[in-house]
């Protein structure tokens, strides 16, 4: 296919490098939850993991593939034949699958990680690319840490893979070492001395390690690369990848500069960003471009009076264009089932009628609490309910005594397998005491790495969102709890976490 064309296909990592993040790990259903709204948002290629690295990412590989509608489906593989094997087999349901091979060409990953000289690499990348074409038409190649490797040698590294059947060529800056000049050269160089290359797509994956992955991959772009490999907020190793919402929006706001196109649907782009975050507990910087939460905010008297005058004075693209709504929500106690149908709907959700009533009962019940609702407030609740449906422990209701006159102490109300069972107890504070209720009525040896509180809204009567980590022999969960009462939003926290545990528990035995 020709890389002459403005169409930039963006391919998302988010479940496969953004995945690597240390204590980002999902579950399948998580996985399967973002795969299918980055699906639904019109991601071209989702990288759904790395198949031979476990048998849950190539349990999720596969189930991604089976399921997607739209999205190519990729699987990365080392060069290595049973990388290729696995992934080949994880990637076969998808209705257009890809694998995704790569080996490293930089003198000193050579050195000190292959162990090999260049010529044994052209020889493995022979090899694999072709026996990775036996199982896909869609073959992408990617010579890792690209951009400290000899342009002469790189060359040829590509030349091999096209010759062998490689339909993308990819070139990562692995540790984020280029800066968009030299980026820009690279990507134009082999496009111009390459046999083949106006026959392949050219792809960036840039690191974020001096900052400068996003600059870096639409300096490919201006070059020719016509794929940006990415992630939601720009989750990945180290310092991230490039970020989808920020390459995205850049070419929809400056088509001057930037005469391309991509698919993606930008109003599902916070959505997809809050669910990302929620999943993995990383919280999204308050000044992050786009999705960050002073994005649209302002605060300075001069800016705010250009606002009221104009948007334009301060704002270089439209807050719905990205699914955010200015304003606080006219939703309230008083509010239908229709207008909150319509309200879930304009934000992205659609639920079956049951997790819908218990969504609408919730909302009634935070409306009772709050006096503005905002779209964050909803959001958190459905994303809360989501996650606590199919299992086994459910909080109830929850009674805590707290202050400086201790001891601390937790009532703990909550239905296991089916059983409404009750109990009270003390603790270093009534975080504590409420987890050590939890314990007492459902005794388990997990430990605790993570407790996170952050304000989902703003005000004394905001919605706390907690986020709570449990590790077991060596499997970690993250569990959620939203509730306009920190307490018993830690509850709900621990006990779907929990529940996350046992669910992978049950799965191994």
């Amino acid at each position: 296919m020709s890389s002459e064309d403005n169409h930039i296909r963006i391919f998302d990592t988010t479940l496969r490098d953004g995945e690597q993040s240390p204590g980002a790990t999902m579950t399948l259903d998580e996985k399967i939850q973002v795969a299918e709204l980055l699906d639904d948002m019109g991601v071209d290629i989702i990288e759904a993991g790395f198949p031979i690295a476990s048998n849950g990412d190539f349990e999720a590989v596969s189930k991604i593939a089976e399921r997607s509608q739209n999205s190519i489906i990729a699987g990365l593989a080392r060069a290595i034949p049973e990388d290729i094997d696995r992934a080949g087999e994880a990637v076969k349901k998808a209705k257009r699958g890809r694998i995704h091979t790569f080996v490293s060409t930089s003198p000193i990953h050579l050195e000190h990680q292959m162990k090999k000289n260049e010529e044994e690499v052209l020889e493995i990348i022979k090899k694999t690319v072709t026996l990775a074409r036996n199982y896909v038409e869609d073959v992408e190649w990617s010579g890792m840490d690209a951009t400290r490797t000899s342009i002469d040698f790189l060359c040829k590294c590509c030349e091999v893979a096209i010759k062998n059947g490689a339909t993308t060529i990819n070139i990562p800056d692995t540790v984020g070492y280029a800066i968009p000049r030299e980026f820009n050269n690279l990507i134009k160089t082999l496009r111009e001395k390459v046999p083949g290359a106006d026959e392949v797509i050219f792809s960036t994956h840039c690191h974020n390690d001096l900052g400068l992955a996003v600059a870096n991959s639409l300096a490919g772009v201006d070059a020719g690369a016509r794929q940006i490999e990415c992630t939601i907020n720009g989750l990945g190793e180290r310092a991230g990848n490039a970020a989808l919402e920020e390459v995205v929006m850049a070419i929809n706001t400056r088509s001057d500069a930037l005469p391309y196109t991509t698919k993606i649907d930008t109003t599902k782009i916070l959505r997809a960003s809050k669910l990302v975050s929620a999943i993995t507990s990383f919280p999204v910087q308050y000044n992050k471009a786009i999705v960050g939460k002073n994005a649209f905010a302002h605060e300075s008297g001069i800016h705010q009076d250009g606002m009221l005058k104009n948007s334009q004075t301060y704002e270089i693209m439209n807050p719905e264009a990205i699914g955010l709504k200015e304003s606080s929500l006219v939703m309230g106690k008083h509010s239908g089932r229709h207008a909150f149908r319509e309200k879930l709907a304009d934000l992205g959700y659609k639920l079956g009628d049951n997790a819908f009533q218990d969504a609408f009962d919730r909302f009634k019940t935070l409306a009772d609490k709050k006096k503005n609702i905002y779209d964050e407030d909803i959001m958190a609740l459905v994303d809360d309910e989501i996650s606590s449906t199919s299992e086994r422990l459910k909080f109830k209701s929850l009674i805590v005594n707290a202050g400086t006159q201790g001891p601390q102490s937790a009532e703990l109300e909550m239905e296991v397998d089916g059983e409404i069972m009750k109990n009270k107890s003390t603790g270093d504070g009534p975080v504590d005491a409420i987890f050590n209720c939890i314990k007492s009525i459902f005794p388990h040896e997990a430990s605790l790495p993570l407790y996170q509180v952050q304000a989902v809204t703003e005000g004394t009567d905001a919605q706390a969102e907690v986020s709570v980590r449990l590790e077991d022999e060596g499997i970690s969960f993250t569990g959620r709890g939203a509730d306009t009462d920190t307490l018993v939003a830690s509850a709900r926290a621990y006990i779907s976490a929990l529940n996350r545990l046992l669910i992978a528990k049950e799965r191994s035995n």
